[in-house]
């Protein structure tokens, strides 16, 4: 019986052993930036989707890559433009090719431009996360330096009346922090997660996105009608709190691209029926004399001739195929135009 212990012992002692090497060598425990939990659950992630639009299926794969960014892996370093916004720059229900940044790299590349935009958008995020990212996410990439960061704000902005919105960094107790640090330097780890989305990750499927009932009595709010209707209002409560929320945001995301020497490019944003919503209506004009004020490069899409129809979104925020190729038209003109005098791109 002693005998049998202690072969037991030895070989499980050269398994641990084994082990240990095996991460010290190809882990990422001896790296200066790990990344934290805030990020792990949003790398390496392959999901299988199918969804319908118009009646056809799409069936394709949601991809983050090893440093959380929506696609293919791609070398730090040879990011110059990211693109941040909530669910509505994310796109997880479309192909890339038919979201909005998949559309503008296509114009990208057709006009012969050196650098595609790199994702970073991810659901229910506003400035409040966008200033969380740098914090928790872009500073744990090494040579990471991008020249270009696209925001997409407007709509999650808009919602945030209270302390805990849900792009809050949520604090975790010791053994969750503990199991985040091994999940996310473990090479065991990742070989278990590349054989989990290889041969077990079952499809996920969504084809009854489109909201039947969204279009009743449906009226298209432009810029101008906007303007009209609620500038000969007051703010009550609900308006003013997230005003200033967002004001507070937006100086802390200045204080980031100005410390870090970053060239900002921001989009306003709109809903299926335009601008009938006050709060989106009052972030937009904010956003616009915060920008003229610093001198920063905004696309103003709010004042655009969007001309939406039914078939643009399938709910209150998120457009279908056809909406995301319509906004990719209206943005691109002025968006290449930013990003050659950013980039002194010569055709």
């Amino acid at each position: 019986m002693k005998y049998l212990l202690k072969i037991f012992s030895i070989n499980f002692l050269f398994i641990f052993i084994f082990i240990g090497v095996i991460e010290f060598i190809f882990g990422d425990w001896l790296k200066s930036n790990n990344f934290g939990y805030a990020i792990r659950e949003h790398r390496n992630i392959n999901i299988p989707m199918s969804v319908k639009f118009d009646g056809k299926k799409y069936d394709y794969l949601f991809k983050r890559n090893n440093l959380g960014f929506i696609g293919e892996e791609i070398n730090p370093e040879e990011i110059k433009i990211i693109f941040l916004g909530g669910s509505t720059g994310e796109e997880m229900f479309k192909p890339y090719q038919h979201s909005l940044v998949g559309k503008l790299n296509e114009k990208l590349i057709k006009d012969k431009f050196k650098y595609l935009i790199i994702n970073a958008s991810k659901g229910g995020k506003s400035t409040r996360g966008y200033v969380n990212d740098f914090t928790y996410w872009f500073s744990k990439i090494e040579k990471f330096n991008p020249k270009v960061f696209i925001f997409y704000i407007g709509i999650n902005d808009s919602l945030l009346n209270h302390p805990g919105h849900f792009d809050e960094i949520k604090k975790k107790n010791l053994f969750e922090k503990i199991e985040d640090y091994l999940k996310n330097n473990s090479i065991f780890y990742r070989l278990k997660k590349k054989i989990e989305i290889k041969y077990f990750s079952k499809i996920r499927k969504y084809y009854g996105l489109r909201d039947e009932s969204l279009y009743k009595n449906f009226k298209l709010i432009n810029y101008e009608d906007a303007k009209k209707k609620y500038t000969k209002n007051k703010l009550d409560k609900n308006n003013k709190i997230i005003l200033k929320n967002f004001k507070k945001n937006l100086e802390n995301l200045k204080k980031i691209i100005n410390d870090k020497n970053i060239n900002p490019i921001f989009i306003t944003q709109i809903k299926y029926n335009g601008l009938d919503d006050k709060n989106l209506y009052l972030i937009n004009e904010y956003l616009k004399v915060f920008c003229k004020r610093n001198n920063y490069d905004i696309i103003k899409l709010d004042e655009m001739n969007y001309n939406l129809d039914e078939n643009d979104f399938y709910d209150k925020v998120h457009t279908t195929i056809s909406g995301s190729k319509k906004i990719s038209n209206l943005i691109y003109p002025n968006l290449k135009k930013y990003l050659e005098r950013n980039f002194n791109y010569i055709k």
